[in-house]
């Protein structure tokens, strides 16, 4: 064998890609990422939040032993995604701490409980809202469950019917008084 200078060398090695055919170039799969958790919180879920992450398994589970895409390529493609979307969520179940309502009433705003609250001032003065506090995967504002660490619900966190909490909403700081606690 020949004795290759070094310039030669990496030449060699930058020409050995060129065989590479472009139909066996794939595009890298994106999975999305999902709802963050901050670093420092555990995971709390409630019972439902826990039922509908194992659901979610199931489904993806269930997705994944019915693909039926000829493709070799587009199956690997597929699979590969399901498999990525099973390995955020098996994270998520693993790291998960499911947290039972008391079975007393609840006296002041915690995990899991729904609060109804009034707007004191501010451009929403007088608004009513009612908001659950559950986990990140379950969080959903449309349907009144937030996440527990918002921080809405880190000012709410505590308070007792009647009593009042301080919230800020962009530059505009807003009294919030608590109504109701279920």
């Amino acid at each position: 064998m020949c004795d290759l200078l070094p310039h030669q060398k990496s030449d060699l090695y930058a020409m050995s890609r060129g065989f590479v055919r472009e139909d066996d170039q794939e595009e890298p799969i994106f999975i999305p990422q999902r709802a963050p958790l901050p670093a420092d919180l555990d995971n709390l879920v409630t019972p439902r939040g826990s039922r509908l992450l194992r659901e979610e398994r199931e489904q993806l589970e269930l997705k994944r032993s019915e693909v039926q895409v000829t493709d070799e390529v587009a199956r690997r493609r597929e699979l590969a995604e399901i498999n990525g979307k099973l390995a955020l969520l098996d994270e998520r179940i693993a790291s998960a701490r499911v947290v039972e309502p008391g079975n007393k009433p609840n006296k002041e705003v915690r995990f899991g409980a729904t609060v109804t609250f009034m707007i004191l001032d501010g451009r929403q003065k007088g608004v009513e809202r009612t908001f659950t506090l559950v986990g990140v995967d379950e969080a959903s504002v449309a349907e009144g469950r937030i996440a527990y660490f918002a921080p809405i619900a880190q000012a709410l966190l505590g308070k007792k019917k009647g009593q009042k909490a301080t919230f800020r909403l962009g530059p505009e700081v807003q009294c919030l008084e608590v109504r109701t606690i279920v």
